[in-house]
């Protein structure tokens, strides 16, 4: 995966200081695709950062999972991927797109987050008061065995 990020980068280094314009690949993969692909290489990164043994043991290489899902190699997307990279707008619209998905996404799943902190919170109130008020019992029992 470390090698695919890497050929991005060079793909758009390359394409960014190109003085020929590239030719428009045959195949070349939609603006739309191109965001959802990007999204998924991105997620997948991450992921693989942070969990690259479960994936693995899973047998989920991400880059031979993304080529297979958007039906494409390696090569389509090398090519589109330049094509975009010499038209600085178009990739930044691409990834300005990306980032918009990943910061929903983050947003969406801190609200998850808050809301499970707040259920947590809620549960040992609530375990709380039972324990207090099992001893207020308890010791209002004790009293009037004494009395």
């Amino acid at each position: 995966m470390r090698s695919f990020v890497i050929l991005l980068i060079v793909i758009s280094f390359i394409g960014c200081n190109s003085f020929n314009k590239p030719e428009k690949p045959e195949n070349l993969i939609s603006k739309d695709k191109m965001v959802d692909i990007m999204y998924e290489v991105f997620i997948l990164n991450a992921a693989k950062g942070a969990n690259k043994s479960k994936l693995e043991n899973k047998g989920i290489y991400p880059q031979d999972y993304i080529f297979e899902k958007y039906k494409i190699d390696s090569l389509q997307f090398a090519m589109s991927n330049e094509y975009y990279g010499f038209y600085v707008e178009d990739y930044e619209s691409i990834i300005g797109e990306v980032e918009k998905r990943i910061e929903k996404d983050k947003d969406k799943y801190q609200e998850l987050i808050d809301e499970a902190a707040k259920e947590r919170t809620r549960k040992k109130d609530s375990i709380k008061q039972l324990s207090d008020s099992l001893r207020v019992i308890g010791s209002n029992k004790k009293s009037r065995k004494r009395s």
